[in-house]
């Protein structure tokens, strides 16, 4: 079947992200990449709506402090797969460039590839 890839690319967010103290309290920048695969709309289907699909990010950033990027990436891919029934597959991918490793790092990422039958 012929799909269709819709990507929201560095949505960007502060939020209260990781188990270390001062990560609990204090709030650090998150960018988010999601894609999803849709099946051919036909008359009558449902749209998939890109606002509602950076509504599904926003919320799993903005409930409160998460400790694993683990979580958000597959809270959102979850998401994505719920929001519309031609959403065949969501990938999510969840970076944190404020890592403190003891060296220096871009960011750390998660990515989280769900479709319907995995996503059960």
């Amino acid at each position: 079947m012929r799909e269709t890839e819709i990507t929201l690319s560095a949505m960007r967010f502060h939020t209260r992200i990781g188990v270390l103290p001062h990560e609990r309290e204090i709030g650090q920048p998150v960018e988010v990449d999601l894609t999803v695969w849709v099946a051919p709309r036909r008359s009558g289907e449902d749209v998939v709506d890109y606002g509602t699909l950076y509504r599904v990010v926003a919320a799993a950033l903005e409930g409160g402090h998460v400790e694993y990027l683990e979580d958000v990436a597959e809270e959102v891919a979850r998401g994505a797969l719920r929001s519309a029934t031609r959403v065949s597959r969501a990938r999510v991918a969840v970076r944190k460039p404020h890592v403190a490793l003891g060296g220096p790092l871009g960011f750390a990422q998660v990515v989280a590839d769900l479709d319907r039958g995995s996503a059960a």
